[in-house]
C-alpha cells in the first residue's frame, strides 16, 4: 500500500506512539498545536480538498464590507484559504480559537501568508458577536461542543449572515446504523495506517478523544441546519466519516 508523507510544516505527531498508562482527555495545549499541521493532514481525509474549497467558496460570497468568520480556526488554514481567495476585497477576516497555543501559531501564519488585515479572538466561540457575515467556517469545530448547545450557536450565527451568505460546517460524522458506523470507522482507521499510524496510536487517540468529540449522523446535522433557519442544505463533500456541508440561508 502506498505510504502517504506527513506535512512538512511543523514537527511529525507522535504524541500517542508510547503506551500511556493513563490516556487522558484530549486538549488543544502546546503540544498539539506543535504538530497539529501533521495530525490533521494524516487523520482526515480531504482535509486538504476542504481548505482549498473554502477559498473558493469564500471568493463567491465573500461581499465588499462584510465580515468571514473562521470559528476553531486552530492554526488558521481555513482563514488562510479564504484570505487569499478575496485578494484585494475590502472585508474584514475574523478568527477565532479558545485554545491560545493554537491560535498564537494561527497568528504567525496570517502575518506570513495574508496582506489582508485578520482579527483574532482568544475566546469561547458561543460568545462572540456574529454579524454582516458573508462566510461563516465551522471547520472540525461543532463536534467539540456539547450537543444541547450545537443549535444554539447555529441560530446566533444564521441571525448574524447576510442573506446570500454561506456556512460551510464540516464534521466527523456517525454511520447510519451500525454496521455503517463500524466500516466508516474501519476505513478511517486504514487510512491512518497508510499515513504511518500503528494502531497503539490509533487506539490511544481514539479513547482521548471519545468524551471530547461527539459525532452525529449526517441526517441530524442537516436537520438541525434546517432548524436554525438554514433553507439550503447540501452535503458537498465526504470521504469515510468526514464530511462538509454548505447551508444557505
Amino acid at each position: 500500500m502506498k505510504r502517504f508523507e506527513p506535512n512538512p510544516s511543523g514537527f511529525r505527531d507522535s504524541l500517542y506512539a508510547d503506551p500511556q498508562a493513563h490516556v487522558g482527555r484530549f486538549v488543544f495545549d502546546e503540544r498539539v498545536a506543535e504538530v497539529f499541521a501533521d495530525m490533521i493532514s494524516r487523520s482526515v481525509p480531504g482535509y486538504a480538498t476542504i481548505i482549498g474549497m473554502i477559498g473558493l467558496l469564500a471568493e463567491q460570497h465573500a461581499t465588499p464590507g462584510s465580515r468571514l468568520y473562521d470559528l476553531g480556526c486552530s492554526l488558521g488554514a481555513a482563514t488562510v484559504s479564504m484570505g487569499k481567495a478575496i485578494g484585494e476585497r475590502e472585508c474584514r477576516l475574523v478568527a477565532v480559537d479558545n485554545a491560545r497555543p493554537m491560535l498564537d501559531k494561527a497568528a504567525r501564519q496570517f502575518a506570513a501568508h495574508l496582506q489582508t488585515r485578520v482579527e483574532t479572538h482568544c475566546a469561547d466561540i458561543r460568545e462572540i458577536d456574529i454579524h454582516d457575515a458573508s462566510v461563516v467556517v465551522l471547520n472540525f469545530t461543532l463536534q467539540f461542543l456539547p450537543v444541547e448547545e450545537r443549535l444554539i450557536l447555529l441560530k446566533k450565527i444564521r441571525a448574524g449572515m447576510q442573506e446570500d451568505a454561506v456556512l460551510i460546517l464540516s464534521e466527523k460524522i456517525a454511520g447510519a446504523d451500525a454496521r455503517e458506523d463500524r466500516l466508516l470507522v474501519e476505513l478511517h482507521h486504514a487510512f491512518k495506517r497508510a499515513n504511518g499510524y500503528s494502531d497503539l496510536e490509533i487506539s490511544q487517540k481514539r479513547s482521548a478523544l471519545e468524551e471530547v468529540l461527539v459525532p452525529e449522523l449526517i441526517a441530524t446535522h442537516t436537520r438541525r441546519l434546517q432548524e436554525a433557519g438554514f433553507s439550503r442544505v447540501n452535503l458537498w463533500f465526504q470521504c469515510f466519516n468526514f464530511v462538509s456541508f454548505i447551508a444557505r440561508p
